[in-house]
């Protein structure tokens, strides 16, 4: 007899030790009944406060909701292919990965920070709205993304220069 004995045409057989996985038996069953209702709770008051705010604040929530979908799979997504695509070729084997993932958490970032950056709906007659530096915030962040992604770089290199040497 060659091989095991289900490749030979019979299958074997579970027995109840086999099967202890499937069946959960103790607090696991009550556990996700709770999970599952608190989830229900929380989304059916989202639901509730959405409704609440009224059409025109709806409206314009679901715009920006399904605007960042489309600025991420139709701007983003592409973009850093691309850049990926060509930093693979131009940039050395040690750096790309942290390059691309400072390009990813840059481009992120950098996406969902438009309405800041750019100062969309500040007020001249309301000084509290939008009232940080968040430019001067976001170049904090992308120093600290890039000489991460420079450090992780040169520990690459040198792990790979070790390793070779």
């Amino acid at each position: 007899m060659k091989g095991p004995a289900h490749r030979s045409g019979t299958r074997p057989v579970a027995t109840r030790s086999d099967t202890r996985h499937v069946r959960s038996r103790g607090s696991m069953p009550w556990a996700r009944t709770a999970l599952a209702l608190s989830g229900l709770a929380v989304g059916g008051f989202g639901g509730y406060r959405f409704v609440e705010v009224g059409w025109p604040n709806a409206r314009a929530a679901l715009v920006w909701l399904i605007g960042g979908v489309v600025a991420h799979d139709g701007l983003l997504a592409p973009a850093v292919l691309l850049l990926c695509a060509a930093g693979a070729t131009a940039l050395p084997r040690w750096s790309r990965g942290p390059a691309i993932a400072a390009l990813v958490v840059l481009g992120s970032v950098t996406l969902a920070g438009i309405p800041v950056l750019g100062r969309f709906g500040a007020k001249a007659d309301n000084r509290t709205l939008l009232d940080r530096p968040y430019l001067a915030g976001w170049l904090v962040l992308a120093g600290l993304v890039l000489s991460t992604a420079v450090i992780a770089a040169v520990v690459r290199r040198r792990k790979g220069a070790a390793d070779r040497g």
